[in-house]
């Protein structure tokens, strides 16, 4: 008797090259991207997991705005809020 997958239908991360394949960019060109914290991920040892959730709120702001969603302006962005945050001692 089987247990049922949480997310059965759709996965809450995708390979590097699974999200390379749906941003229709080369594999090599995320793996930059993720090693300069230009794009989200999540690494397990040395293998990096793309979540799913990032990769919609990329879409989702990509059609809304109608125009360029710079992802090395939103990791920026992330690196100044964490820089922020651990020089006031982690409070926000």
């Amino acid at each position: 008797m089987g247990t049922a997958m949480p997310n059965a239908g759709r996965p809450a991360f995708y390979t590097v090259k699974e999200a390379a394949r749906i941003l229709r960019v080369d594999a090599a060109t995320l793996y930059r991207a993720i090693r300069d914290d230009a794009f989200p991920a999540v690494r397990v040892r040395t293998r990096y997991v793309i979540p799913a959730a990032a990769l919609d709120k990329l879409i989702s702001e990509a059609a809304e705005s109608g125009g360029c969603v710079d992802v090395a302006r939103l990791a920026a962005e992330r690196r100044t809020a964490r820089e922020i945050e651990r020089m006031n001692g982690g409070a926000s």
